[in-house]
């Protein structure tokens, strides 16, 4: 069996949004598995491309922690499948459904983004289907991903003549047609290994959707994205950074560093256990040094120890000096791997945290002092229903992941299947170009 394969038949993606319907979204994290199941219901009075005509319920959450999965990739087959598995059934349990179909977030396989470019003379004087065809097909065929394989394609700009930017060319006038398509691609054994985990399960895996974007679409405003904005969302043992202008999504990565790597400094520094590390971390952290530090005490439980030695106090500034240089190392090679791509550039000094991390106390003024932009903390929105301790930054993903599942991005091809892409006479980029150019 093809465990990615989305549409049996054809082997194409289906990007049209449920009007009415279950949804499903699971977000497979290395501290967490979260599932949510809500309703989408559609709004008469609203036109149907409408970004609200479509409302979205929240009818179910499970989450559990996660077992068999390091930095986004599956390490233990059978503790995943446990994990995912208690986290659907606490979901399907509250919302009082089962679901057979779900769609789920990639953050390993080493993802990788680059712009193709294609041109072709327009064949009449106004541009034609035929035109768009070919000149995404001319764009697809320049990809050569040998042993990875295509995650997200995005066409992000047309180019007629000498006019660039434009959005919708079809039925324009132009002598010459270009588009340049953002392509992101992921080595396949990671998607393998998850989509084998959740078809385990019993479910099906209804598109495959990179972490970084699904995370904007829960947090992000839509002047965020048109005016440029720079995501990093702040997991466990990874950082995902994406990049948005006019839009779209230019620009994502994953570094394998997180949250994990600020607790196990903790626990080691502070000779505590990794349990007791994320409490300190969690309820008297702080990412910058205060004024009173000095003065406050924390109550650490010494590792191995019994009896009076068991409790140790340290003052609050010690735990803060173990905190920030990790969180400061984490910032710098964001800023490393953003100063790298010429995104960067449209998406000017706006900076939007999300993710687990984001709840730590200084790291806004921690992310603001290192890359020296403009940083606010994201938080999940456009869902009704969703419970209080879910409305998070650390539920991101997941909120996104149930936003895409009830509109998926016209803009956004999800990986149809798992094959030697480069192989039957390039047919998968045909498949991906006829599906980009059926979006315009």
């Amino acid at each position: 069996m093809n465990v990615i394969q989305l549409n049996r038949n054809s082997g194409s993606t289906n990007t049209k949004a449920p009007e009415n319907g279950i949804i499903a979204a699971l977000d497979v994290g290395s501290t967490k598995i979260c599932c949510l199941i809500g309703e989408v219901k559609a709004d008469r009075r609203r036109a149907p491309d409408d970004a609200d005509a479509r409302q979205i319920n929240v009818l179910g959450v499970g989450h559990h922690a996660a077992r068999g999965i390091r930095c986004g990739s599956v390490v233990d087959l059978e503790e995943a499948e446990k994990a995912i598995r208690l986290s659907v059934d606490a979901a399907e349990r509250m919302a009082g459904v089962t679901i057979d179909q779900i769609y789920v977030n990639v953050t390993g396989g080493r993802p990788q983004c680059q712009t193709f470019r294609g041109a072709t003379d327009v064949s009449s004087s106004a541009v034609g289907s035929h035109d768009l065809h070919r000149v995404v097909d001319i764009a697809m065929d320049k990809i050569d991903p040998g042993r990875r394989v295509v995650l997200h394609a995005t066409p992000i700009r047309f180019t007629l003549d000498d006019a660039r930017g434009v959005r919708a060319p079809f039925g324009m006038y132009a002598d010459r047609i270009g588009v340049d398509v953002n392509v992101v691609t992921v080595e396949p054994g990671a998607m393998r290994n998850l989509g084998m985990v959740v078809e385990n399960c019993h479910l099906n895996v209804a598109g495959f959707v990179m972490a970084p974007y699904a995370a904007g679409r829960s947090v992000l405003v839509s002047d965020e994205t048109e005016l440029g904005v720079t995501l990093i969302d702040l997991g466990g043992s990874t950082t995902s950074i994406s990049v948005f202008a006019e839009g779209k999504l230019l620009f994502a990565d994953v570094l394998p560093i997180g949250g994990t790597h600020i607790t196990s400094d903790i626990a080691r520094g502070l000779s505590t256990t990794i349990a007791q590390a994320e409490r300190l971390k969690t309820l008297s952290g702080n990412a910058l040094p205060s004024l009173y530090d000095d003065r406050e005490l924390v109550t650490i439980a010494q590792l191995g120890e019994h009896g009076a030695d068991a409790v140790q106090k340290v003052p609050r500034s010690k735990l803060t000096s173990i905190i920030r240089p990790r969180v400061e190392e984490i910032f710098e090679l964001v800023g490393q791997r953003l100063d790298n791509t010429p995104a960067t550039r449209k998406a000017g000094r706006r900076v939007v945290l999300a993710g687990g991390g984001n709840q730590l106390t200084g790291i806004r003024e921690a992310a603001s002092q290192v890359l020296e932009r403009n940083v606010r903390l994201g938080m999940p929105h456009g869902l009704s229903g969703l419970p209080d301790a879910a409305r998070s930054g650390a539920f991101a993903v997941s909120t996104g992941l149930l936003k895409y599942a009830a509109k998926p991005d016209v803009h956004t091809a999800v990986l149809p299947q798992i094959t030697n892409v480069s192989g039957a006479n390039g047919s998968y980029f045909r498949r991906m170009g006829q599906w980009i150019k059926e979006s315009f």
